[in-house]
Order: C-alpha cells, then sequence, then structure tokens
C-alpha cells in the first residue's frame, strides 16, 4: 500500500522536478515534450514550453532565466521572452542523450549524460537489466559542467551514468551514480571546478540505483531507486533512515516545503511508457522527519 497521495495522473513520464522560483513544482514530461509547472495548493498547472529534442534536467540561472536540458539533441536551452534558444552544445562531452541538471546559486550547471544506450540494451535482452548481473561494468560518462556564458567543460570523468544532482549544505555536490548504485560527492571550488571525489553512500546492498535525489536540510538525501515502487531517504554513509512506498516505480524525487513529490511510472523503457499516460506525480508529507521537523 503506498503512503504517497497520487497529485496527477496521465504523465507519459515525468523527470526533473524541481521547485521553481515562484514556489510552484516545475517538471518534465519527456515523451509530451514539455515542461510543466504547477501550484501544489491548487492545482492549477500549465505549460512552460515544448522542447522537441525531449526535456529533462531543469534549473535556473541568477536572473530567473530557466534552462533547460534537451536531450536527444545533447544541449541546454535557455528561455528567453517565451522562447527557447541554445545556452550550451554537449555534443563534444555526452556520449549519449544528455539528462539530469543542477544549476547552481552562481548560474553554473552540472549536466550529466546516459554514456550509452541503456534502454537500448535492455531492449536487446528481452527487457532484462544487465546493471542486475554481477560483473557486469558500463561503460563511463562525463559531467559536464556550463558556465553562465554556456562555455562547457568536463567536470568530472568516468562517471556510471550520473543522473540526479543535488548540493550539500557543506557545499559539496552530490551525485547519484545510477549504475554503480551508490551517490559520489566532489568538493567544488569558487571557479566550479569538482575535485575530492569522494564515495557518500554505498547502496548496492539496498537494491538501490539512484535515479533522481533531492537532499534535505539536514543534509540527507531522498532517492528515488528507479526498481522500486519507493523512495529512500540516506545519510552519509549509506544509512537508510527512510522509505516512503509508492504505487509504481519511482524515478525523479523533489522537496518542495514540506512535501516529497515522486515522479512514478511503470518502467523507464520508452516502448512500454511514450505511447502511454501511465506516469504520475505522487506526494508525501515530509513534516516530522529529518530536514522538516
Amino acid at each position: 500500500m503506498a503512503d504517497t497521495t497520487v497529485l496527477r495522473e496521465g504523465l507519459r513520464f515525468g523527470e526533473g522536478p524541481r521547485r521553481g522560483p515562484d514556489g510552484r513544482l516545475f517538471y518534465s514530461d519527456f515523451y509530451e515534450r514539455e515542461v510543466r509547472a504547477l501550484d501544489l495548493d491548487t492545482g492549477a498547472e500549465e505549460v512552460v514550453c515544448a522542447v522537441p529534442g525531449q526535456p529533462s534536467g531543469l534549473g535556473w540561472l541568477p536572473d530567473g532565466r530557466l534552462l533547460v536540458v534537451s536531450m536527444r539533441d545533447r544541449r541546454v536551452l535557455r528561455l528567453e521572452d517565451g522562447d527557447l534558444v541554445e545556452h550550451a552544445d554537449l555534443g563534444d562531452i555526452a556520449t549519449f542523450h544528455a539528462n539530469d541538471m543542477l544549476v547552481d546559486a552562481h548560474g553554473r550547471a552540472y549536466v550529466g549524460n546516459f554514456g550509452f544506450d541503456l534502454h537500448g540494451l535492455i531492449a536487446e535482452a528481452g527487457g532484462e537489466a544487465p546493471l542486475l548481473e554481477p560483473g557486469w561494468e558500463p561503460p563511463g560518462a562525463t559531467l559536464a559542467l556550463v558556465r553562465p556564458d554556456g562555455t562547457v567543460s568536463r567536470a568530472a570523468e568516468d562517471l556510471k551514468f550520473p543522473n540526479g544532482m543535488g548540493l550539500l549544505p557543506d557545499g559539496r555536490l552530490l551525485v547519484a551514480e545510477t549504475l554503480a548504485f551508490g551517490l559520489t560527492a566532489f568538493d567544488v571550488a569558487d571557479d566550479g571546478t569538482l575535485s575530492g571525489r569522494t564515495p557518500w553512500a554505498a547502496l548496492r546492498e539496498h537494491g538501490i540505483a539512484p535515479d533522481g535525489i533531492a537532499v534535505d536540510a539536514d543534509g540527507g538525501a531522498w532517492v528515488a531507486p528507479a526498481l522500486q515502487a519507493c523512495a529512500f531517504r540516506v545519510e552519509e554513509g549509506g544509512a537508510v533512515t527512510h522509505r516512503v512506498a509508492t504505487s509504481q516505480p519511482c524515478f525523479a524525487v523533489a522537496v518542495v516545503g514540506d512535501r516529497l513529490v515522486c515522479c512514478t511510472a511503470p518502467t523507464s523503457q520508452p516502448e512500454v511508457v511514450a505511447g502511454a499516460h501511465l506516469g504520475k506525480l505522487e506526494v508525501f508529507d515530509l513534516r516530522g522527519t529529518p530536514g522538516n521537523a
């Protein structure tokens, strides 16, 4: 039985949820090719922009302009007066679809990519996920750093499907490495470059292949496990403090005020979800949990 309340049904595949500057929930629907904004109190929703190249990660420059990852053409786009323009081209770094993104208070964007065609590999294997096979080693991917002026550099190499990201209270960048079954922390220099790569939480023993994450005020990370119908709260060192059951597998999470928002779907395989409306937004009341006392 789910611990969550279903707030929205009929999505194709929700991803990249973020609390926007105006307090609303912003999220991407991959296969509707739309970015949407939802008022969690009133239920009012609007389409913010259409992204033909398939939207994913979201963030904002310091002046409030929206950045959105365009997955298939491996770009970051910027919303200018209602129109999307190119902010950065990731083609020299991303070796497959661009994916999740974190934009910091300085307007620096950290952008991950698949590294290889995972969904194609799973389809060829008849639906079996090779990441569960002992000894299977996925290709590495490079995390991109996009500066506010759109220039691109390599932030970190050989990440195993870099996915959700968050900033810890001490300033470190936390990255979910989905196919390494763990969360990795980096020190962030004044110029945005990364160093001091450190394992933050090993999650394989819990069967958690971390997808989207959201850091709370106490420095814990809410984790969408992709392969399980729940969300977990994890602390540095790997301790799991909370488990929130969802109605179907959870692929992304956001903390919006005192609510945990979960993007759920039966699977992430495009051949199942792209042509259907099986995705949901589910909400859990965080009051009384760490970081939301």
